[in-house]
């Protein structure tokens, strides 16, 4: 898979309206999960206790946070486009964001992108991805919304 390459306004404009790229699968191990936990203070049994989770879980196994799995998105875009030239880029915003399916311990997902928006501000640029998180076990939606970033190119 090559990456998108930009490296100024007129790099995005033939890719508006139209799909950007797929990423490839990442693992959302148990160990990623536990890990995830650690970091956010969020100890939830449905994610940490594999246990409990295969006895008492509707999903007989633990899941991996939502937020564990919005938070692979600026790894798995990095796989999708490179953006050059920038003298900084801003998250500006998330928006229409759905959990849509639960990804279970040990479970792959990837991330399909297309350039929804794109407006030149004089000097930034405002991009809103439309992102779709995929799981490979089951062709389903783990999560899909809108992320717009702002990227200021060097003159």
């Amino acid at each position: 898979m090559s990456k998108v390459v930009i490296n100024c306004f007129e790099d995005f404009e033939p890719y508006a309206g139209k799909e950007l790229g797929t990423s490839d699968y990442v693992q959302l191990t148990q160990e990623r999960i536990c890990q995830f936990a650690d970091a956010t203070l969020d100890h939830q049994w449905i994610h940490v206790d594999e246990e409990k989770a295969k006895a008492e879980s509707p999903f007989g196994t633990t899941i991996a946070h939502g937020y564990l799995t919005l938070s692979m998105l600026p790894y798995l875009w990095d796989q999708i486009i490179e953006v050059n030239n920038l003298e900084r880029m801003m998250n500006y915003g998330m928006d229409k964001m759905k959990f849509n399916q639960p990804v279970l311990s040990g479970q792959h997902i990837r991330m399909k992108t297309k350039l929804e928006e794109l407006a030149n501000l004089r000097g930034a640029i405002k991009t809103t991805i439309k992102f779709t998180i995929e799981i490979q076990e089951t062709g389903k939606k783990a999560l899909e919304g809108l992320a717009t970033f702002i990227y200021y190119f060097k003159q």
